[in-house]
């Protein structure tokens, strides 16, 4: 059996506010096109398939027509929910569609009743284990804690005691998890309940094969034990990241192998960093001038419209941070602010917090500003509470 092992889609997820629903069904072609191509007998989604539990519209019109392409294809279907899902809206009306060849696992009531596929070598149970909230679960499965490995653990037992009925049969198992050793990137949601969110590799234990999600960067925690991460990138930290889908073979004694077989990148992410004439300039930054961009500049003074001038060359750029100076303002006594004028405080502020004095455009700027707002620049304007309470005084006899 090849089984092609996906998740973590988020169909209607955006990127710092880039819309994704075009690269999104770029993928869903791609994932079509491979079924034919490699000649895949079962497609497992192991959740997250949208990216809210209330997915805009046409990310569902999105994801009905990827299912409804795949239960036309040679391909089974075995899809669960995720931590993004709601699992009440996306499980609407699976038993219908089992009969179409989509088997949708979002009741962890069904954790241990799996899907039962032949090939020639017999049958494989797929267990579809969506994502479960150990709170929701405590007292209905009595687990001794509120954890996510409690929880996994429970539902892992129901799959064995089912599985050792069976009598030798191969076995799949889908899981949203995040599992020990694994590494997580930034576009992960926290899943973690009182501080403990990981459950171990040897949960899954006995199984031919298990299918991750949850983590979106691709990993291998052992030969059957696997995260396919997303399909697109959808954090900066995903930069170095390679996108895609495991095929699984299994044969008749179960796992036989698996490779990774790359998606198409409608638009690369990229993390860039330096001064900012530098990156103008650089002629090895030419394959990142249609990726979406992070920029870090390292100037020590911060240049004039830097995000205007970096998207003439990069126009995708999303993110743009300063790396400047450590700040040496800990260090100045507020004494010294005494008896000096207000352009003078302010110039040495900027000159302090930037590593180097402003430039002269900068500083008559700043002059007109404190002009127009002070009665005299040129003048301290701290007084004491003794010396405004004598003015005070002054001023009373001088209406009398």
């Amino acid at each position: 059996m090849r089984i092609l092992h996906t998740s973590d889609w988020h169909l209607g997820r955006s990127f710092h506010r880039e819309g994704m629903l075009a690269h999104q069904a770029t993928y869903l072609d791609h994932l079509l096109e491979v079924v034919e191509s490699e000649r895949v007998d079962l497609v497992v989604v192991s959740g997250d398939v949208y990216d809210r539990a209330l997915p805009p519209v046409d990310a569902v019109l999105l994801a009905d027509d990827a299912l409804v392409r795949l239960a036309a294809s040679r391909a089974s279907v075995v899809l669960t929910s995720g931590n993004h899902d709601s699992a009440r809206r996306l499980g609407f009306s699976s038993r219908l569609i089992d009969a179409a060849g989509v088997h949708i696992r979002t009741d962890a009531s069904g954790v241990g009743t799996p899907v039962v596929l032949d090939d020639e070598h017999g049958q494989v149970a797929v267990y579809g284990v969506p994502y479960l909230d150990p709170s929701a679960l405590v007292e209905p499965w009595s687990l001794p804690g509120r954890s996510h490995e409690a929880a996994l653990g429970e539902a892992m037992r129901r799959v064995r005691r089912d599985l050792s009925a069976r009598g030798g049969v191969r076995s799949v198992v889908l899981a949203h998890a995040f599992v020990t050793g694994a590494q997580p990137s930034d576009s992960e949601r926290d899943i973690s309940v009182g501080g403990v969110s990981m459950v171990p590799t040897s949960v899954f234990d006995g199984v031919d094969y298990t299918a991750l999600g949850h983590l979106h960067g691709r990993q291998t925690l052992a030969d059957r034990v696997r995260y396919s991460g997303s399909p697109l990138a959808y954090s900066f930290s995903e930069a170095d990241h390679l996108k895609g889908s495991w095929l699984v073979e299994l044969d008749g004694g179960g796992f036989a192998g698996a490779h990774f077989l790359e998606a198409p990148v409608p638009r690369p992410v990229a993390r860039l960093a330096g001064d900012l004439e530098t990156l103008l300039a650089d002629p090895g930054l030419c394959r990142h001038e249609q990726s979406f961009v992070e920029v870090t500049l390292t100037d020590s003074a911060r240049p004039g419209r830097a995000m205007d001038r970096l998207r003439q060359r990069f126009p995708h750029t999303l993110v743009l941070r300063f790396a400047a100076p450590m700040s040496r303002l800990g260090s100045l006594p507020a004494s010294q602010t005494h008896a000096r004028s207000d352009r003078d405080i302010a110039l040495d502020f900027m000159t302090d917090m930037r590593g180097g004095p402003p430039e002269e455009s900068e500083t008559v700027l700043l002059h007109r500003a404190i002009d127009a707002c002070c009665e005299d620049s040129d003048v301290d304007t701290f007084r004491s509470d003794r010396e405004a309470s004598d003015l005070d005084d002054e001023r009373s006899e001088e209406v009398d």
